[in-house]
């Protein structure tokens, strides 16, 4: 594998130690460009087949509440990869989905673990399990943001178009996602335009779009929210999209294939990106939903090299806060 390194010289090679990872707004650009390079060597080092135990001893206990292949798996992988273990501990098996407070869940489990990740719904949740929790606790996915698969994406651009900084990055279906939210705030930190197509009415959350829009004001970087996923797409490197019915909310699919008509990326949209734009989903992916099987299936696609990337984003993360 080809080594690539990202101008970072002078950066300490653990900057996020004693820290909880929750958000992408949280970080700095520094400490992501950190983050990238280490994943960017620990996939080099797997692919040479030299193991790095760098967390042999350690323990990550990992809750639950939602479902998940590649989060689970990725994060189990990776500790087991670096050398440590990981317990699987869904809600309904713990004392937690019983109604024991998380104030007392996550001062216990401090004493066990080294460290906690969480894919839960509320991101109020996991807040309050880091506020209690004496050990790092890391975002798996909430419903405001997801952070982990971000970090993937990021590295994902970064290998196949060889920088982060002056892309423009297009997001095109339901603003209010935690994808849209974690994309945008990571764009930006990484110096990329960002454009987001949305529905009328599926609006990204306010609170953080003004932080995102005051940013890239401030950066001098493009930032625009629309409804219209022709003005979105144009000029665009790297097209990404997510199920337009997240967990949680399966009760509205049937309205929402109706609101979201007009939204599916296909091959008629996406002659208006960049001809060589990348195309990227976290999956799972609903064919001839939010995307069609021309352009998932097709030459633009990287979701697969997206979803491998989970797990080496996923290592530097644990490298960095348990190491």
């Amino acid at each position: 594998m080809e080594q690539i390194a990202l101008d970072i010289k002078g950066i300490p090679s653990k900057i996020l130690a004693n820290k909880d990872f929750l958000t992408i707004g949280e970080l700095t650009s520094l400490e992501i460009r950190s983050l990238l390079q280490k994943a960017i060597e620990l996939k080099t080092l797997h692919k040479e087949g030299r193991g790095q135990p760098l967390l042999k001893g350690k323990i990550l206990g990992m809750i639950f509440e939602k479902s998940s292949t590649r989060t689970r798996v990725s994060f189990e992988a990776g500790m087991l990869q670096l050398g440590g273990q990981a317990l699987f501990l869904s809600s309904k098996d713990i004392q937690l989905g019983r109604g024991e407070t998380i104030h007392d869940t996550a001062k216990v489990l401090s004493r066990y673990v080294d460290g906690l990740m969480i894919r839960t719904f509320g991101h109020g949740m996991i807040e309050e399990f880091a506020e209690h929790a004496s050990v790092p606790v890391i975002n798996g996915l909430t419903d405001l943001h997801h952070p982990a698969q971000v970090l993937a994406d990021l590295l994902t651009i970064y290998e196949k178009k060889g920088r982060l900084k002056g892309l423009k990055l297009c997001y095109i279906g339901d603003g209010n996602n935690n994808m849209c939210h974690s994309l945008m705030e990571g764009a930006v930190k990484m110096g990329m335009h960002i454009s987001v197509a949305f529905p009328k009415g599926y609006e990204p959350n306010r609170g953080i779009a003004e932080r995102v829009l005051l940013a890239a004001k401030k950066a001098k970087i493009t930032a625009e929210l629309t409804s219209d996923p022709i003005t979105a797409i144009k000029n665009a490197d790297v097209v990404v999209t997510d199920v337009w019915t997240s967990m949680g909310f399966e009760r509205e699919n049937e309205q929402r294939l109706v609101d979201f008509e007009g939204f599916q990326v296909n091959n008629e949209l996406c002659k208006y990106a960049n001809k060589d734009f990348i195309f990227l989903h976290c999956l799972p992916a609903h064919r001839g939903e939010e995307v069609a099987g021309e352009v998932i299936d097709g030459s633009h696609s990287v979701v697969f090299d997206e979803a491998e990337n989970r797990l080496h984003a996923q290592k530097a993360i644990l490298a960095d806060l348990l190491g």
